[in-house]
């Protein structure tokens, strides 16, 4: 089998080698079959779409939406190296799921508008698909309605004409896209587990999705719900996409 790649771009160590177990676990595949790279760490390296089966996008700490001046040299780099990536993986229709930063990624290539009017606090939310969601394949045997894990300061508030709205929360209209028949974008996290969560609000603490004194709410927000559903995602990826 042709091996898989996770982008990532997290530069703290604990939540970025969770958030890979997390994909390794969600997906079945092996660290041979799953290769990370982490950007956050140094420039794309050219791949290989014909030696790939498909390419996973983690969450991040990047907001499509900042203004030019308040977006970091590596945050920059990465953004210029996925509008490159995606020029190639859009026009091939090359099997692609970004999960969270995937809004920003594949929304951004795609003209979307992004913006602050429908960010959700780190929390469990319904995700109801639209009869597009409910007839796609990778989406096949969910709910109609489940529960999925988000926290998001930006979000696509405008999907352009080229993308098919698979997913809706009530706090946030675009949960989950496709673009061509293959190209995935979700703004909740299908990787994520609760001790995944629970470790991401930790390290995360300080960096501005809740107040410094809201830990412990944040953390009763995080279980006040079961999520099982969404990882069925990743496995449904890999059957549907390993070559």
């Amino acid at each position: 089998m042709k091996p898989f790649v996770l982008l990532a771009t997290r530069a703290e160590d604990v939540p970025a080698d969770e958030e890979y177990a997390l994909f390794l676990r969600g997906t079945g595949l092996d660290e041979r079959d799953l290769i990370r790279i982490r950007l956050e760490a140094g420039p794309m390296p050219a791949l290989d779409l014909d030696a790939l089966s498909g390419i996973f996008v983690g969450g991040g700490p990047f907001n499509a939406s900042d203004p030019p001046e308040r977006k970091s040299a590596v945050q920059h780099r990465v953004e210029a190296e996925f509008a490159t990536l995606l020029d190639e993986v859009v026009a091939r229709d090359f099997p692609f799921l970004g999960a969270c930063y995937g809004v920003g990624t594949v929304g951004a290539h795609q003209g979307a508008v992004i913006d602050r009017t429908y960010g959700e606090p780190i929390s469990v939310v319904p995700v109801t698909l639209t009869d597009d969601g409910a007839a796609d394949p990778l989406l096949a045997g969910l709910p109609r309605t489940f529960n999925a894990f988000v926290g998001h300061k930006e979000a696509i508030s405008g999907l352009p004409g080229s993308a098919t709205l698979l997913g809706s929360s009530p706090g946030c209209p675009v949960q989950a896209f496709r673009v061509g028949s293959n190209v995935y974008a979700t703004q909740f996290h299908p990787e994520l587990d609760l001790e995944g969560i629970i470790v991401r609000i930790h390290a995360y603490a300080s960096h501005g999705y809740f107040a410094p004194d809201e830990l412990e709410l944040t953390l009763a927000a995080v279980r006040r719900a079961t999520v099982s559903e969404p990882s069925r995602m990743l496995r449904s990826f890999v059957e549907l996409h390993a070559r």
